[in-house]
């Protein structure tokens, strides 16, 4: 197992103990072990234990979850250490391409190597997914999953106690008082819980966007098995609603083979205006008011224009956000001047590219806090 699959596992063995790990702590952790012996245990550890505790009661779960996935400590043990020449693989801190088959075991402890340059490149975040190789395919697989537990809120019906903000609770004022001496000593409050907001995510399954797509696709389909209340749908020449493949089955593989099937049109044209009037008049219910929709699509449109921004201003009226991803937006010098392009962009609120897992990151920050209107997708 390569370092990025240890942390990535320690995170999962800390969550079951019930610690507060996210993607953040993940991307921090992989970095800690760049700059630390990678050879000594002991500095492995309290890396990782730096990074991954927030608070003094974590510590036994910890200890307990390194154990578990490092193995038992042994006396004097010393990891293999990392050979830094000139040759050494290049790997990202957020996720490494899968390493070489590891050592044999070593005194009851499976050695840990840590690729160089963990600081120097980030590889695959900035890389463009259209140049992946089945292997970073499979490497970024992890990012997308964690990255896709992050989603918007709304602020739900149901309350609970606050200090100090929300609006005030006599009830709880009154009961407060009689244990007072019938003096109301201080006015009690309730805040509204946040509870999630829905998501649709429209993918842009044609020729110019496979690559894409292929990626994203992964993005939703942890999307739909993590979290309520998301929609996913593909569009090349016609609008074809994969949710229900997509939560098919427990089996990631199995549930994106599925919705694969279900596209009779990958790698085809694109009629962009024509699938999202399709998406307005026949889902217009299923999605309700108030949902994020995120749109991937390079923009390149064989409808009219004036179709497309119609559906595109009627989708807008609906829709909570409006946020476009364009992997094209990522070349320099880049500006949207095809026709659909130019016609759908002033009714989105944001515009950022979606080539590669540095672009679903920024997306993922989006729809976890980062959201407001700012029309013409700034």
């Amino acid at each position: 197992m390569g370092p990025d699959g240890r942390v990535v596992a320690l995170a999962g063995a800390l969550r079951a103990r019930g610690v507060r790990v996210g993607s953040g702590e993940v991307v921090t952790a992989v970095r800690a072990l760049g700059v630390v012996d990678a050879g000594s245990r002991d500095d492995v550890r309290l890396a990782l234990r730096a990074v991954l505790c927030g608070r003094p009661g974590d510590l036994p779960a910890f200890d307990a979850a390194f154990a578990e996935v490092f193995g038992a400590a042994v006396p004097d043990a010393r990891i293999a250490p990392v050979d830094l020449g000139g040759g050494s693989t290049l790997a990202l801190p957020r996720v490494a391409v899968p390493d070489a088959p590891p050592a044999p075991r070593t005194a009851g402890l499976e050695p840990v190597v840590v690729p160089a340059a963990f600081s120097d490149v980030e590889l695959l975040h900035d890389k463009d997914f259209a140049d992946y190789t089945d292997a970073e395919r499979a490497a970024a697989r992890t990012v997308l999953r964690e990255l896709a537990r992050r989603g918007p809120t709304r602020l739900g019906r149901r309350t609970r106690p606050s200090h100090g903000r929300g609006r005030p609770d006599p009830a709880a004022t009154l009961r407060a008082a009689l244990r007072t001496g019938g003096e109301p000593l201080r006015l009690a409050r309730r805040r509204r819980t946040p509870a999630p907001r829905a998501l649709v995510l429209v993918l842009d399954v044609s020729g110019s966007m496979a690559p894409y797509a292929r990626m994203l696709l992964q993005y939703a389909q942890a999307a739909a098995a993590a979290r309520s209340r998301v929609e996913v749908f593909a569009f090349g020449t016609r609008l074809t609603r994969l949710t229900l493949e997509l939560r098919s089955s427990r089996d990631p593989d199995r549930a994106l083979e599925r919705a694969a099937e279900a596209v009779d049109d990958w790698a085809g044209g694109t009629r962009i205006g024509a699938s999202l009037g399709t998406l307005n008049r026949e889902h217009g219910r299923r999605l309700g008011r108030g949902a994020v929709v995120v749109l991937l699509s390079d923009g390149w449109d064989r409808g009219e224009p004036e179709l497309l921004a119609a559906e595109m201003a009627r989708l807008r009226r609906s829709a909570h956000r409006v946020v476009w991803l364009n992997p094209l937006k990522a070349t320099p010098g880049y500006a949207p001047l095809a026709a659909g392009m130019a016609a759908a962009l002033p009714h989105t609120d944001h515009f950022i590219p979606g080539h590669s897992l540095g672009s679903v990151a920024e997306l993922a920050a989006l729809l976890s806090g980062g959201l407001h209107t700012t029309p013409g997708g700034a």
